[in-house]
């Protein structure tokens, strides 16, 4: 719900604030005064062209702006935040609602800027925002239900669950029948590119999966050759360090290796250590050095015995599979891990670029299936749809007569179609025939400014319990008409107000009877300026008297005035 609206220095009107409330607001005034602008203040914040020419002339620039009441699930909400905006949120009874402020000021140059939640913001963003938040059903710029998106949108809506449900069944099928004709596209087309990669993918995994490498055995190899390639001087190291500990076999010079030696200070410490028990403690450290140097020892003979093993032979094994590895790693990965990795990948591809001919005929029966599912269930829409359809065409024809078009009649045509489209195969069309036998042509074309009004007034009537959106606005829907079927449309923009907030342009007294809140737009007395003002009921009694004899002052339109407003009201 619109809040207020705050204009300035745009067409006639230099600074005014309209407080608005929920239910029907009126704009009344003499011609000339102004209203519309209000309605161009609102065009101007749904993101239509700027018009340089609507600022006030002497002026820099003029100022559009709104603050807008929604719940806090509103998808208003989500667009303000996502541009950055800022909503500020308020817990309202149990329920949380959310002040969303927007504005718009375009330059006596023709530039125009847009602010979405106190943020600068694309002139896109705005009407995006705007669009959740009001509909415009002006003399020449119908903004809503003209699309077949809309209409579509609309219809569905009115039909109910029924629909729906059956679109969600439908949209599932269709995502899954997509995937299948997409898997078999793609095994079809480029068919020789796609057999030249599987050749040359089989080609490679052929290459390494004779090598059959082993994680990690790059680098193991290289640690063997470096042992077999300096064999001679690690035996010599492993003799020289084993000669050192315990003696040669040829060693005739007794305690000339450190064993021997260690033995002699064990030996020595050992004679005298239960004289003190602080030698006895270094004699047992002396006994563990021997037992450490004894067993070095050993080991230093076990290692050089086996480097006696066939290393040669080993050597020329080891360097003919690193030879082996490395035409690997020069192709496929700089170690044999990455080869084995690449391995892997190649084939997922492959697997990919063979198209199996059972899975292929697998997937041709199942999109057989999907197809002859899809056309079941887009049959099933059509026949909800052309049912809701018929109800809807008729209730808005009933709403016509009411509304001074007794021989119009709303079309709503659902036709089958050839493609298939995430909303069915069929196509939607809100048409008018205008009398009787005439040939039902889309809503805008053969009809006026102010009959195309009434059209979408009929319409919103009907559907603003399950499409509202949370303010209307028409701007004369009246025209043309009067006696009782002015009448009539008061009391319809009446039955639309108690579901949304609406805001009407109006020169009917019949009409402006039944506003929940009155607006008088009054013009200086040279016509320079504009001011807005709400109403007090008796004011609204003179306003009234206005419109209806052009003479505010005569007490049998005040006293008419009375009856129009006792009648709306009952």
């Amino acid at each position: 719900m619109i809040e207020e609206i705050h204009i300035h220095d745009l067409g006639v009107i230099t600074d005014a604030v309209l407080p608005l409330g929920p239910g029907l607001s009126v704009l009344s005034g003499e011609t000339g005064a102004g209203k519309t602008m209000v309605v161009t203040a609102l065009g101007m914040l749904l993101g239509n062209r700027a018009d340089a020419g609507a600022v006030r002339s002497g002026s820099a620039k003029a100022l559009a702006e709104a603050t807008v009441r929604v719940p806090a699930e509103h998808p208003a909400v989500g667009l303000v935040e996502e541009s950055g905006g800022t909503v500020d949120h308020e817990d309202v009874g149990r329920a949380q609602e959310g002040l969303v402020l927007l504005s718009r000021t375009v330059s006596a140059e023709g530039r125009s800027r847009a602010h979405v939640g106190g943020r600068a913001a694309p002139v896109g963003t705005l009407g995006a925002v705007g669009e959740t938040l009001v509909a415009v059903h002006g003399q020449s710029d119908q903004l809503r239900l003209k699309s077949p998106v809309a209409q579509r949108k609309s219809l569905d809506e009115y039909a109910g669950p029924p629909v729906a449900h059956e679109l969600g069944l439908y949209r599932e099928k269709l995502a899954r029948y997509r995937s299948v004709v997409a898997t078999l596209r793609a095994a079809k087309e480029n068919s020789r590119e796609r057999a030249l990669q599987a050749q040359s993918l089989t080609t490679a995994l052929a290459e390494i999966d004779a090598v059959e490498p082993v994680p990690g055995e790059d680098a193991q190899l290289d640690a063997e050759s470096e042992k077999l390639t300096n064999l001679e001087a690690l035996r010599s190291a492993a003799l020289t360090a084993h000669t050192a500990l315990s003696g040669s076999d040829d060693d005739d010079a007794a305690g000339a290796n450190a064993v021997a030696m260690l033995s002699q200070a064990q030996q020595a410490l050992e004679n005298e250590a239960d004289a003190d028990p602080d030698l006895a403690a270094l004699a047992v450290r002396v006994r563990e050095l021997t037992v450490v140097a004894a067993d070095v020892a050993a080991d230093l003979s076990g290692y050089g015995s086996g480097l006696d093993e066939d290393g040669p032979a080993r050597l020329a094994e080891v360097e003919a599979r690193r030879s082996a590895l490395r035409r690997l790693t020069k192709k496929y990965g700089a170690t044999i891990d990455e080869v084995l990795a690449w391995a892997d990948d190649a084939r997922a591809s492959l697997e990919k670029l063979v198209v199996d001919p059972h899975r292929e005929e697998e997937l041709r029966a199942e999109g057989e299936a999907l197809r002859a599912g899809l056309e079941e269930h887009a049959a099933t829409l059509l026949s909800l749809r052309r049912a809701a359809a018929k109800r809807l065409a008729a209730a808005v024809s009933e709403e016509l007569t009411a509304l001074a078009m007794p021989n119009a009649t709303l079309v709503v045509a659902v036709e089958p179609a050839e493609r298939f489209t995430d909303d069915g195969r069929d196509s939607i069309e809100f048409m008018l025939a205008p009398h009787a036998g005439a040939t039902p042509r889309p809503l805008g074309k053969g009809a006026s400014g102010g009959e195309l009004s009434r059209i979408m007034l009929a319409l919103e009537v009907v559907l603003s319990e399950v499409d509202p959106v949370p303010t209307f606005v028409f701007d004369e829907v009246d025209s043309g008409v009067g006696g009782k079927a002015a009448v009539e449309i008061g009391r319809r923009l009446k039955m639309l107000a108690r579901n949304v907030q609406v805001l009407v342009v109006t020169h009917l007294p019949q009409v402006a009877a039944f506003a929940d809140q009155h607006v008088l737009v009054t013009k200086s007395a040279d016509s320079s300026v504009s001011d807005v003002k709400v109403l007090t009921h008796e004011e609204r009694v003179v306003e009234l008297a206005r419109m209806l004899a052009g003479h505010e002052d005569s007490d049998a339109a005040r006293e008419h005035a009375r009856e129009l407003l006792r009648g709306a009201t009952a």
